[in-house]
């Protein structure tokens, strides 16, 4: 079932852990739902796994939360039709708002490296050399060719003097068996996961 788009989504989520491609996927109950329907499952997405520490972590950086489009902005997943209108899939959502939760995964996923001094967001004010600002261009599942469809926008800024120091498009494409929840949070786990891989290399081969 599909619904459409909404200006205002309520409800309380339960943060949990959505576990990667070839693994168990594990939907969370969600708390406070929707009445008179069914309970929507919700859905985690992963940060990349830590990696051995390469040492010489000189430089900070901090990350912003992604911008995107109205329905980017809640915690719902987005199924793109081919005339390109949008529509919220039923019976799932995300553990949290979409640029939050990338947000965090990104961070995760860079720190998870041991190559930077630290990362952090803007509201803890900890000094840095680097901004990370993105944008959500595309997250959701393309029904007319079957896939996962992630598109993230990134400027890495350097700090005081505000230069932009490299800018970069990643895209990645999961293919999905079906229009479903299970099915939808899996294929765009996998394909943030190929978008995180290119964004943590990017970032730390910036000079």
């Amino acid at each position: 079932m599909r619904l459409p788009l909404s200006p205002a989504l309520a409800g309380r989520l339960l943060p949990g852990r959505f576990l990667r491609a070839g693994a168990l996927l594990a939907p969370l109950a969600f708390l406070g739902g929707c009445g008179g329907g069914a309970t929507p499952l919700t859905f985690d997405l992963a940060a990349l796994p830590g990696q051995a520490r390469a040492g010489g972590a000189a430089r900070s950086i901090v990350v912003s939360e992604p911008v995107g489009l109205q329905p980017m902005e809640a915690d719902r997943i987005i199924v793109r039709e081919p005339g390109g209108s949008l529509s919220f899939l039923g019976g799932g959502q995300w553990a949290d708002r979409l640029p939050r939760l990338i947000q965090t995964r990104v961070i995760q996923s860079l720190e998870n490296t041991g190559r930077l001094r630290s990362v952090s967001r803007p509201t803890d004010k900890v000094p840095s050399d680097y901004q990370l600002v993105s944008e959500i261009r595309e997250f959701d599942i393309n029904s007319g060719t079957g896939e996962a469809v992630v598109d993230l926008s990134a400027k890495l800024i350097a700090e005081g003097s505000g230069r932009v120091v490299n800018a970069r498009v990643f895209t990645a494409r999961v293919p999905v068996q079906k229009v479903d929840p299970q099915s939808a949070a899996a294929g765009l786990d996998a394909a943030l996961g190929q978008v995180l891989a290119d964004l943590v290399r990017w970032v730390n081969a910036a000079r």
